[in-house]
């Protein structure tokens, strides 16, 4: 799949509400629709994990910092290969490689980011 300037305006929109946001569980929100948006293009998807990390650390959630650093490391493999699974959330609680539909919440952040 290829990005869009639509998938890039999105992450972007995704971002700037993260950055508004306070509440931890809307954070995670955020930072998985962004994920999704974002995930065809390298600084992006990178982007979006470095914010998982940061969130992560912030919270002091080990095993979340650990799920990130390593999709830190297979993000260019991912992108070199490209194989990036469609609709993941990018979170340490799912696989690193399975396609998934986002969960509603997630979709309806999507939708909201994509009808800018």
């Amino acid at each position: 799949m290829q990005p869009t300037d639509a998938d890039i305006r999105s992450h972007d929109r995704l971002v700037s509400r993260l950055e508004q946001t306070a509440d931890p569980a809307q954070r995670w929100r955020l930072l998985m629709a962004a994920h999704v948006a974002g995930q065809y293009r390298l600084r992006l998807h990178w982007d979006s994990h470095v914010r998982m990390l940061r969130q992560a650390w912030r919270e002091r959630d080990l095993r979340e910092v650990a799920g990130q650093l390593l999709r830190l490391a297979l993000v260019p493999l991912g992108h070199a290969f490209q194989r990036l699974p469609a609709g993941n959330g990018g979170r340490a609680t799912v696989s690193a490689c399975a396609p998934m539909q986002p969960p509603p919440d997630v979709e309806a952040l999507l939708r909201w980011a994509r009808e800018a």
